[in-house]
């Protein structure tokens, strides 16, 4: 092995927590779209040279959440309106998929975790629990699919958008409808009638999608950022 390929390799091995550290916390929302990400203070925070850092942006810009600009450096990058509705369309093929593959194999202790879960989203009231629970519920039901790249491309989807639903829906629909819809998707599920759950499950999404185009449109904006304005 030449020396070029083991020292791209220790680049790669050193960037690789660099990398999953900021594409968490720009999932979780603690980096905002269109904060700047500066590569000495990233560098001194992980104890590495600037190397491995120009290495995880450019794998982050690569993958659609980081900008980098000539003489301006990296900053997080938001997404255009169009963007959060293309997500939500691939959102219903691929969780409408994983739901359909699920009910078939899903047992009584399957269920039980979608009801736990259900219960605890009835009872909270923080935005950041019930966001939480949302995603927990949503899991709870795909999760006996049991195929493991189809959950992990929805997980991510999930996340990209998260921040934002939760941002533009929470003050206009309160939790009531979203509430209702679980409970009606999973007594489908327990009914193991597969038809009705995926339809439902397709209407959620889909309604959600349309009160998120409707106040895109009203408010006009093109990236929509998660801190500062106010809706």
């Amino acid at each position: 092995m030449g020396a070029d390929v083991i020292m791209q390799t220790e680049i790669r091995s050193a960037a690789e927590p660099i990398y999953q550290a900021l594409k968490t916390g720009i999932l979780s929302g603690e980096l905002a779209p269109g904060q700047p990400l500066r590569q000495d203070e990233i560098a001194r925070l992980h104890g590495v040279s600037k190397i491995p850092v120009r290495e995880a942006l450019l794998r982050l810009e690569i993958d659609g959440y980081v900008l980098l600009r000539k003489n301006r450096g990296a900053t997080v990058r938001g997404l255009s309106a169009s963007e959060i509705l293309n997500i939500m369309d691939i959102r219903v093929a691929l969780e409408c998929l994983a739901l359909g593959l699920a009910i078939p194999q899903m047992g009584p202790s399957d269920l039980a975790e979608a009801h736990r879960v259900f219960k605890q989203y009835t009872q909270a009231t923080d935005v950041a629990r019930l966001s939480t629970l949302n995603l927990k519920f949503h899991q709870a039901l795909y999760a006996p699919s049991d195929n493991a790249e189809l959950l992990r491309m929805i997980l991510d989807l999930q996340h990209r958008i998260g921040p934002y639903i939760q941002r533009e829906m929470t003050r206009a629909t309160g939790h009531v409808r979203p509430q209702d819809e679980h409970l009606e998707i999973l007594l489908a599920c327990e009914a193991q009638d597969t038809d009705r759950a995926v339809s439902l499950l397709r209407r959620h999404i889909e309604t959600t999608k349309r009160e998120m185009a409707a106040r895109l449109r009203r408010r006009g904006f093109g990236a929509i950022p998660l801190q500062g304005d106010t809706i």
